[in-house]
């Protein structure tokens, strides 16, 4: 059964199919290297995780993991503010890396740039800083690159790029990645703090190419300007489910949800599908993305967070005291749903009466 692609999406420049049919290609490639090494450094896991993970000493693993912010930056550029988009960047690294129950512990960056700018590295420093801080990491090194000729952006002379990579460690007998769900197993939503650092690309089109909006001015529904909505942070989500992990919560599996928003739970769990009977309502900015650009349900959960920036999903016995430790420390969490036994593992959104499967809406 053919799925319903992300056609707005596409329309706007990021072509999913295209960039999954690629992968598989990469992927392939990169697999053949599994091989090369015994003892330290030899992979544990598919590369289809949410991270990496290779075999360190006795029975520690290292995991790694590399992401960058996107067209987030572009929004950086038009608002000419720069100290925030690093806490994006720490935040898609080790969001993922505690996906497999990794503790991060150090991070590197890489910046591409038009130009060297003091100002714009300095801003760019503090907001890695800040999210090095949230996160509970070491900064130890990094690599910024002049590349004139290919680097643009929004602002003439403060074009750039900007990308990382996190490291962690954990048990190797105690590695999360789904494959011990069971039917009934509770899926646990927490808050994100708004579109994060996915879908910029197709809200940037919406927001300001078709609908003209000012940046630097309130839209309908927001209590602050457009562009410092757009700018707030990616939630970084270590310390609470660290707590949850380090409580002896039963957490079985984890995603965190970036591109393809809730669809990235059918990358947890080998057998098994998932029925989410409650969300959230989404925050004012997805309800103007989708008003504005008149998306569909099916277009903006398979391209925004829409309100839920990372899954868990635990024995039932354990969800209210995931709530609760969430709560603790001031971060929403709700029930959304449940795991089933489901050889399609499909995954089904009740309330907007949506079915995905392999990644996409039917």
């Amino acid at each position: 059964m053919e799925g319903k692609l992300s056609e707005a999406y596409r329309k706007a420049g990021v072509d999913v199919k295209a960039e999954d049919e690629a992968l598989r290609k990469v992927v392939e490639e990169c697999h053949k290297t599994f091989s090369f090494r015994e003892g330290p450094g030899k992979p544990v896991i598919p590369i289809a995780n949410f991270a990496g993970i290779v075999t360190l000493t006795g029975n520690k693993g290292l995991a790694v993991k590399t992401d960058g912010v996107g067209t987030k930056v572009f929004i950086a550029q038009l608002m000419d503010k720069y100290d925030t988009v690093g806490i994006d960047c720490v935040a898609m690294n080790v969001n993922d890396l505690i996906c497999l129950g990794a503790e991060p512990i150090t991070f590197i960056d890489y910046i591409a740039l038009q130009k060297p700018d003091s100002r714009l590295l300095h801003e760019l420093a503090k907001g890695l800083v800040k999210g090095a801080e949230q996160a509970g990491v070491t900064i130890v090194g990094g690599e910024i690159a002049q590349l004139p000729e290919m680097i643009r952006g929004q602002r003439e002379g403060f074009g750039f790029d900007l990308v990382g990579m996190a490291v962690g460690l954990l048990d190797l007998d105690k590695i999360i990645d789904g494959r011990n769900i069971s039917e009934g197993d509770v899926v646990i939503g927490l808050e994100s703090s708004g579109i994060h650092s996915n879908g910029l690309t197709l809200a940037r089109k919406i927001l300001l190419e078709e609908a003209g909006l000012n940046l630097h001015e309130p839209a309908e529904g927001l209590d602050k300007p457009l562009g410092e909505e757009l700018l707030t942070p990616t939630r970084i989500y270590v310390k609470e489910v660290l707590s949850m992990l380090r409580a002896g919560l039963k957490i079985k599996g984890m995603a965190h949800l970036t591109g393809k928003g809730i669809l990235n739970l059918g990358r947890v769990g080998p057998t098994c599908g998932y029925l989410l009977e409650w969300l959230p309502e989404p925050q004012p900015i997805f309800k103007l993305i989708q008003k504005l650009g008149k998306l569909p349900d099916s277009e903006m959960y398979q391209v925004f967070n829409m309100g839920v920036g990372f899954c868990l999903v635990v024995e039932k016995e354990d969800a209210e005291e995931a709530l609760s430790l969430a709560e603790k420390q001031g971060l929403k969490a709700w029930i959304l749903g449940k795991a089933v036994r489901d050889p399609e593992r499909k995954i089904v959104l009740k309330p907007k009466g949506l079915t995905a499967i392999g990644g996409r809406f039917i």
